[in-house]
This record gives structure tokens, sequence and C-alpha cells, in this order.
């Protein structure tokens, strides 16, 4: 319902209905405090049907664009952007839901001129029209921006922010967090799966998990539910999606399912690295010889570095759920640190490490969150500083190349300081 274009203008209509019922009763009843429409009949019907008509092409015109700038952003970027910026954005449904009801809005006033106008009707039907037309100048205006490399990258990113904030809820201390006492001796002690229970239906992706409702489940049966798959893994028919463990005979399957949202393709509400799967894939398909944009892929490497530092400074440790009394009920796998570093880094590097640009912003990323980050997030840093150098060896065959690409730069190429 997020990325669906159809339920604001559906809003918009039944808002139009009421506020055009509203106006006519208040017109019937207003005793002349409704200032009066300075047109006659025929001004008036000719003002309401330009603002008809232009309202309709601002409608057309906003559709068109939109889908042309779908195709071209999908194209040139990703089409994994499409749902998660495009369709979801606020200004762009909300401008379109009040086209919408002018546009409705004023057919419905032009057909109730007959003997008289009914001035409060007409007098909502002209602002609609005028606040239509800025809305439009603005929409213009707001869609160029919005359809930017940098704008998109940066609202997945804050989209990104709000998922860490959920999915990763405490701070990182100096010292990583490990499992200690009850939790890890539960952990030890599960051994084999009591009980099986395999996805049935559709083969779909897992979009998002109801962890309270698991939690409630898990204990009221007095068992440890455990997860096969995480957010955003593909699970296919006849797959293992739950390990039951205890109790497990006394636990409701279907309530279990209920838990979990499956969808055709992923979503970023609950998945920790959907963000970092689309910004990767913008930096990669710029890095691609067809486009050749790496300037691009270096704006993609800063989010990459704020969303990095966002999530090296949070507990990825808690994938183990327990009920108030602390005892062990769900197991929910989530990624670690070396899956966000893998994912941010490896692709890239793969495909752009060649490019002076992508090799030295890799660098400057690395190092800036070596020394900002936890003792604990470091070897995975110091790993892939290693792997840009020896890959760094290979691509580049003169020194000096090989000096100048192995320069930390926070602009890729030409920020680099003397110090």
């Amino acid at each position: 319902m997020r990325s669906s274009y159809w339920i604001v203008p559906c809003l918009a209509l039944v808002l139009e209905q009421v506020v055009l019922r509203g106006s006519l009763v208040i017109d019937a009843s207003s005793n002349g405090w409704v200032p009066i429409w300075p047109l006659g009949h025929a001004g008036t019907q000719m003002a309401l049907q330009t603002i008809i008509t232009m309202v309709l092409s601002y409608i057309v015109f906003t559709f068109g664009s939109m889908l042309v700038a779908i195709q071209v952003a999908s194209a040139q970027m990703t089409p994994r952007i499409i749902a998660t910026t495009l369709l979801q954005d606020g200004t762009i449904r909300s401008t379109v839901g009040l086209f919408v009801f002018t546009i409705l809005f004023t057919i419905g006033t032009i057909s109730r001129i007959e003997t008289s106008v009914p001035n409060l009707s007409v007098w909502i039907s002209a602002i609609a029209g005028i606040v239509s037309l800025v809305a439009f100048l603005y929409l213009i205006d707001y869609a160029a921006r919005l359809l930017r490399p940098v704008s998109i990258i940066w609202n997945v990113a804050e989209q990104g922010f709000s998922v860490i904030d959920t999915v990763y809820p405490e701070l990182e201390k100096e010292e990583p967090i490990k499992e200690t006492g009850q939790l890890a001796k539960a952990r030890q002690e599960l051994g084999a799966p009591d009980r099986v229970i395999y996805h049935s239906g559709m083969s779909a992706i897992i979009l998002a998990v109801d962890l309270k409702t698991l939690l409630a489940e898990a204990q009221r049966a007095d068992c440890i539910v455990q997860l096969a798959a995480r957010v955003g893994d593909f699970v296919a028919i006849g797959q293992p999606l739950f390990f039951l463990h205890g109790k497990a005979g006394a636990i409701n399957d279907r309530n279990l399912m209920g838990t979990i949202a499956f969808g055709r393709e992923r979503t970023i509400e609950q998945d920790s690295t959907f963000a970092f799967r689309i910004i990767v894939d913008i930096a990669i398909k710029a890095l691609s010889k067809a486009i050749n944009d790496p300037t691009t892929a270096v704006t993609a490497i800063d989010q990459l570095q704020r969303l990095l530092r966002a999530v090296g400074a949070r507990q990825l440790f808690n994938d183990n759920i327990t009920d108030k009394d602390g005892t062990l009920r769900v197991i929910f796998p989530t990624p670690n640190w070396e899956d966000f570093v893998q994912l941010s880094c490896r692709e890239i590097r793969l495909y752009g490490a060649e490019n002076y640009q992508i090799a030295r912003r890799l660098r400057a990323m690395l190092e800036s969150l070596e020394r900002s980050l936890p003792m604990s997030r470091r070897p995975a840093l110091r790993l892939e500083i290693d792997l840009l150098d020896r890959t760094i060896e290979k691509v580049y065959l003169l020194q000096e190349d090989m000096a100048l690409a192995r320069i930390p730069d926070t602009q890729g190429l030409g920020g680099a300081s003397k110090i």
C-alpha cells in the first residue's frame, strides 16, 4: 500500500464528495454570508471548464512524465528504486490527489449551475484550481531534483537509517557483546529440532516478521522457535521455515505462518541490508562500460560510509529474543558486521578498482571507519584494505599509477590532502 499510487486519488475522490455536498448545504443555508461570485452564468461555466481542462492536462502530463522517468531511472540506476523511492514519495502522490480532487469537485460544481450559482462551491473550485497550478509548477521542479542520482541515493540511505534503528536499537560497546550464561547454554543445548515447519503456498521472499506475535506464540507453547531464513531470503515451497525446539506439538502452525509477510520482491521496511544492496547496485551500474560514471559511484560510497558507520556503532548480536524472564524463545537471524562490509565493498572494488576515483574513495572510507568504529569492527575493514591493495597491484602496471591509486581521497580524485 505504501508503494501504490491509486490509494491517495481514491481518498481524494471520497474527500471531494464530502466537501462538495457540505458546500452545497452551506450554500443553501448561508443567508448571504458567502461572498458572491463576481461572474455570471456564462463566465462561471467558462472559468470552471478552463479549470477542468487545465487540471486534466496536469494529470496526463504528470503520469506520462512519471512513467518515462521511472523507465529512465530504472535503466540508468536500478529497478529497485521504483518501489522504494519513486512510488513511495508522498509529495508526488499528494499532488496527484490534489489534481483528482480539483477536477472532480469542479465537474460536480459545474453540473449544478442552473438558475443560480453555488457561490461557495465555485470559490472552492477556483481556489483549488490556483493551488493545482502552483502545485504543478512545484512538481516539475521537485521531480527533476528527485530523479537526480544524488537525491535517490540519499533517500535510500535515509530509509536505511530507519531500518537500522529498528533492527539494531542498541549501541555497540568497545568490547563486543557475546553470548553468556543462560543464553549461551540454551543455544548449545538446542541440538536437532523436535519439529520442522515447511513453507507451503507460493514461493516468495520474506519481507517482514512479526516478532512480538512470534514471541508470544513461543512463550504460550513454552518452546523455542528458530527461523530457518532471514528477512530478504527467497523461500521455495517445501523449504524449512521454522525449527521448533521443546514442546513443538503445542504450537499452532497456522499462527506461526501468519507472523511472516511474503512478497515477490524485497522491501526495505525490515530488511537491514536492502538499502546497501540498492546503493551498491547504483554504484556498479554507474561503473559499467556502457555508462562509465564513476562520480555517481563515489556519491554512492559516500552514503555507504554513513550507513556503515551507523551499523558499526550498533549491537549486531541480537539473534536471540527472550521473554520477560530472560528465557530464550525466538532465534531470529540477522546480518552481521562482515555481511555489511562485504556487501558494501566487494562488488564495487571488483568493478571499479581500475578507476582512480573508486580505489581512492574506497580506501578513504575504510580508513575513516577503521579510525572511528570500535576495535571489534576493524578486522573486517583491514581485510578489505588488504584486498584493495592486492587488486591495485594487479590492475595498475605503472608504479606512478599504483601510488596514485593508493592515496585515500574523500572526493575520489582531486581532494586528497598532503597531511
